[in-house]
């Protein structure tokens, strides 16, 4: 019988509803502390305050397990190094949350045995969230409780796919800028949703390939598994599973390898599959009509009781 993580996503949304409380108090605030971190990223209060409310939580209801976040890094629990491991950003798109605009959640998951098995994300300001668990499937709702599936699209050819971003910085620190140029011209629509949205939506199925060159592990891993469970493939730009590199590829499955043949960086051994080179164009003459039949079907989603 398969593992139930039933009792860690019950906990992951408890974590999640105290931290939609702790945000959303600020969200909006004219008296907002922010701050830069050295990387030149924003930090603000309620990064602060939304991370040590879900650390002094696991702490009692988690002893064992580790607790890495991304504003006091890494913990271990009373099991020592291994094991379980919870991993927490706890607003995603800082910038967003800072200037007033929605496009904001706290990201939680849970590692175990290198791979994530659970993930939460709540956007308290979209009145939205996500979840999964290993073999569990994805879910977005209101609550645990009152929940639909998601799964991703069937679009299996990139002239009829959406690609969603965050932006253009980064692409030529990994000397990827002309690629990603190149993928976005062959794809049919083109939109920064940005952050953990990108990922959100190609889950549910409205969006077909979400990438982005520079990532830490807490702004992937709850993203991993709510793609997975949702049918469709996570990835580094190295094809490596997971939200292990420092960037990510994320597809419904179908278009993985054509994307990959655009944007698959490969800095030491090169590509792990030679079917993934570049597609060429085609030809004029091969233009036709400029009339297209579009597919934008998915699995059907049914309510959980």
């Amino acid at each position: 019988m398969a593992h139930s993580y039933n009792d860690d996503l019950r906990l992951a949304h408890v974590l999640a509803d105290n931290a939609d409380n702790l945000s959303m108090d600020r969200f909006g605030a004219i008296d907002l502390e922010v701050a830069t971190k050295p990387d030149m990223t924003y930090v603000t209060e309620s990064d602060e305050a939304v991370e040590a409310a879900i650390r002094r939580t696991l702490k009692s209801a988690r002893t064992r397990d580790i607790v890495l976040g991304e504003e006091h890094g890494e913990v271990e629990g009373t099991s020592g190094p291994g094991g379980r491991r919870w991993i927490i950003d706890p607003i995603d798109g800082t910038s967003n949350f800072v200037r007033g605009v929605p496009v904001w959640a706290t990201l939680i998951a849970l590692e175990e045995d290198g791979e994530v098995v659970v993930g939460c994300v709540s956007a308290p300001a979209l009145g939205r969230r996500w979840w999964a668990a290993k073999d569990a499937g994805a879910q977005t709702g209101k609550s645990f409780m009152s929940a639909r599936d998601i799964r991703v699209s069937q679009v299996s050819d990139l002239d009829n796919a959406s690609l969603s971003y965050a932006s253009m910085g980064g692409w030529d620190a990994i000397d990827k800028a002309d690629a990603f140029i190149a993928l976005m011209r062959r794809c049919w629509r083109t939109r920064a949703y940005g952050d953990f949205w990108s990922y959100m939506l190609l889950a549910e199925g409205a969006v077909d390939i979400a990438t982005e060159p520079e990532l830490k592990v807490w702004d992937m891993a709850a993203l991993d598994i709510i793609v997975r469970e949702a049918g469709g493939m996570f990835t580094s730009l190295a094809g490596q599973p997971g939200p292990w590199g420092d960037n990510a590829l994320a597809t419904n499955g179908r278009l993985h390898d054509a994307a990959m043949a655009y944007l698959g960086h490969f800095p030491d051994q090169g590509p792990p599959d030679p079917s993934w080179a570049d597609e060429p164009e085609p030809e004029p003459d091969e233009q036709l009509d400029n009339v297209r039949t579009f597919d934008f079907t998915r699995e059907p989603s049914q309510d959980l009781p």
